[in-house]
């Protein structure tokens, strides 16, 4: 029905995420017929992030620089940061606003059922982070799903010692819950309501 360069542009939009084949075949000509106002500038946009994003080696965020705009933003709390599984979720918690402090993404949450373990996660750059004495306070905002608390009860018992407070997201997130997919204001809440937590082998 088509050529192989449209087959391709289809194949490729498929693996986008909440898009299968039929999705992706009305994108993609939705782009071809719109190709001046935004096909042409869809395709200058992604040439430009693929060659100036990077991965920032402080918090673990996609930026054009290195450190990323928030670590080296002066005016953020250095004193705080907050840890989240993925970048969608560090974007999600910035666009409420709420929060003024730092980051770390930890690229994952720990499944051994998807062979994921403490090395595959950038847990042991957070205890470093978190040891500097400047530090007053970890908040961890990983997903309400089996997977992420018990990601952060691991990474709660790697800080135990340090002297640190360990706090995590509290009321309006639901249990099995997303961050990316929770609205500014039950983010706000959460992170204002938030509370702190011990280890296995610790006081509450």
């Amino acid at each position: 029905m088509t050529g192989p360069e449209i087959e391709r542009l289809i194949q490729l939009l498929a693996r986008l995420p909440g898009l299968g084949p039929r999705s992706a075949r009305r994108a993609a000509l939705h782009l071809l017929k719109r190709r001046e106002v935004l096909f042409l500038p869809l395709v200058e946009a992604m040439t430009a992030a693929a060659s100036s994003v990077r991965t920032c080696s402080v918090c673990g965020n996609l930026d054009s620089c290195d450190p990323c705009t928030i670590c080296a933003n002066p005016k953020r709390d250095p004193s705080q940061i907050c840890v989240v599984e993925e970048i969608a979720d560090l974007w999600a918690i910035e666009r409420s606003a709420a929060f003024r402090g730092r980051y770390h993404v930890l690229g994952g949450v720990l499944s051994a059922l998807d062979g994921v373990g403490p090395d595959d996660l950038s847990i042991a750059a957070l205890v470093r982070r978190a040891g500097d004495p400047a530090m007053k306070e970890i908040i961890l905002a990983t997903n309400a799903t089996v997977e992420g608390q018990t990601t952060a009860h691991y990474v709660v018992d790697r800080l135990a010692g340090l002297p640190v407070r360990v706090t995590r997201l509290a009321h309006g997130l639901p249990v099995g819950g997303e961050l990316d997919y929770l609205d500014d204001g039950t983010l706000a809440a959460a992170l204002q309501s938030r509370r702190a937590i011990s280890s296995a082998g610790g006081g509450g």
